[in-house]
């Protein structure tokens, strides 16, 4: 009797196991065999969709837009400079203007300077009566505002202008010779450049990202296969022992092992199921794509597994030159040694040419139809020549110096660092080979020797201990061989962004 209710709950707990993992199979096995709603993209697919809505490529590629507006908007000081202006005057008090000495030179007998220039301000006086016929308000005589002033020789004076003042005009100005200016619009040049490194440096951490997240996905698929195929066989198994144990060929405690075996290799399942969708988000995310989306990926790792010997000999043949961290300070110290030219020749002259063409109206009131406009213009050139600063230029090109002194010791320390990067990925690249070389050897052996154990337990011949021992030793070589191929290409990957490979969607 306690036999047969022993029996009724493992039996009600089997079935709950059995039906558990085909629950947390679902959501993956549905989106991935469900071909009409699930988008199945190869690695190229991966990393062409990446290019076109990556955020970060797409804001690299806004900065390269504004480096090289930027770039063309530097040439415009080569060109004239067109400005108009207007302004408006109110007088508040006119100015005074004087022509001879003073009452006391005259009583005196006829000296002081009215003497003197009797003969040249004739005329003029006698031009600004007449002035004052025909434009009353104009030129005023001088009135002083207090005795002081009159007792002080204020009189004999006359006001000058008229209330308001308008003027309008345009001026333009072109330099004709500017050593720094020119330099100016070279270094513009080289940061454009410079926008489009880094642009490119985007792009190969994208690629990289996008490669990584692409093989976390196989490697995902790869362990959920594993735990799935783990939990397979202990269903087979206990299976083969219920119907052992319910003939009596089979102990309670080989049957109560291969319960446990079952229900030990269920959370195995629910984890790499877990894994597999969250490696998929990953993916989605490198790539810019809504996370809603439903996508699988082609293909698995050990697609990759026979390309292993040759990438290795092609990574350490290659060359640093295409490094975008070295290309960027190669680039930088073009822009120093630019920056230095544009500060030495502030010591030189430049020539500017300028033109000038204005309308000004002088008038007490604001009838503007009766306004006289009078024209004034100009052109000319300007020269300007340095003399003294204070000493600013000359610690402006030291300061331009000692940068590029210290921009040479950071590309040396960032050469060192990059190679040691190269060797770093190399190791594990070869490290990885030879695991999945001594993993693929021992899973022919795993493998074997748990068909030998299957057989010899269905048989009577080993125990469910010595079953669960080649079970675990098959597991472990078989993630042992996923791991090592997924190492190897991880390190493929970055190793590739450090050489600089660019990744060209057409071909």
């Amino acid at each position: 009797m306690h036999i047969k209710s022993g029996l009724g709950v493992a039996a009600m707990a089997i079935a709950l196991l059995f039906v558990s993992p085909s629950k947390a199979n679902a959501q993956y096995d549905t989106a991935a065999k469900d071909s009409s709603e699930t988008i199945v993209l190869s690695l190229d697919d991966a990393l062409r969709i990446a290019l076109s809505e990556n955020i970060s490529v797409k804001v690299a590629d806004l900065e390269i837009e504004r480096s090289e507006y930027a770039r063309r908007g530097s040439y415009s000081s080569l060109l004239p400079q067109i400005n108009g202006s207007g302004s408006f005057q109110r007088t508040i008090r006119k100015q005074v203007m004087y022509m001879g000495g003073s009452s006391s030179d005259d009583e005196e007998g006829g000296g002081g300077m009215s003497s003197m220039f009797s003969g040249v301000l004739d005329p003029i006086m006698y031009y600004i009566t007449e002035l004052m016929k025909q434009h009353p308000g104009a030129i005023a005589p001088y009135v002083p505002e207090s005795p002081t002033e009159t007792e002080s020789g204020g009189d004999g004076g006359f006001e000058v202008g008229r209330l308001n003042t308008f003027n309008a005009g345009i001026s333009a100005q072109m330099p004709l010779v500017n050593f720094q200016l020119w330099e100016s619009i070279r270094l513009a040049g080289q940061q454009a450049e410079l926008a489009v490194e880094q642009a490119r440096q985007s792009r190969l951490g994208m690629v990289t990202s996008v490669k990584q997240a692409y093989y976390g996905v196989l490697f995902a698929k790869e362990t959920f296969n594993v735990y799935k195929e783990v939990y397979d066989n202990a269903v087979e198994n206990f299976r083969q022992t219920e119907r052992k144990y319910k003939v009596e060929k089979a102990s309670e405690l080989e049957y109560t092992r291969a319960m446990s075996t079952v229900a030990a290799a269920v959370p195995n399942v629910y984890n790499a199921e877990s894994g597999v969708i969250l490696a998929l988000w990953q993916l989605k995310a490198v790539m810019g794509v809504d996370l809603d989306m439903n996508i699988d990926v082609e293909g698995e790792l050990l697609d990759y597994a026979d390309s292993m010997l040759h990438d290795i000999t092609e990574g350490e043949n290659a060359s640093i030159e295409n490094n975008s961290s070295l290309r960027q300070l190669a680039l930088q110290a073009e822009q120093l040694a630019t920056t230095i030219r544009m500060q030495k020749y502030a010591y030189l002259p430049s020539l500017s040419l300028g033109f000038a063409y204005s309308y000004n109206a002088m008038t007490d009131d604001f009838k503007f139809k009766d306004y006289h406009w009078t024209p004034y213009s100009y052109i000319g050139l300007s020269l300007n020549i340095p003399i003294f600063s204070g000493g600013q230029r000359y610690y402006a090109v030291k300061q331009a110096e000692v940068q590029a002194t210290e921009l040479d010791y950071q590309r040396i320390n960032a050469e060192r660092q990059l190679r040691i990067a190269i060797r770093q990925s190399l190791n594990a690249m070869d490290t990885a080979m030879k695991t999945y070389e001594a993993a693929g050897e021992a899973l022919q052996s795993a493998e074997k020797a748990y068909s030998i154990a299957v057989k010899s337990y269905n048989v009577g011949r080993s125990t469910m201990t010595d079953l669960n021992d080649a079970q675990l030793i098959l597991t472990q070589t078989q993630l042992q061989a996923t791991q090592a191929i997924y190492s190897f290409l991880t390190a493929k990957a970055a190793l590739e962004e450090t050489l600089g490979y660019d990744f060209n969607p057409e071909e």
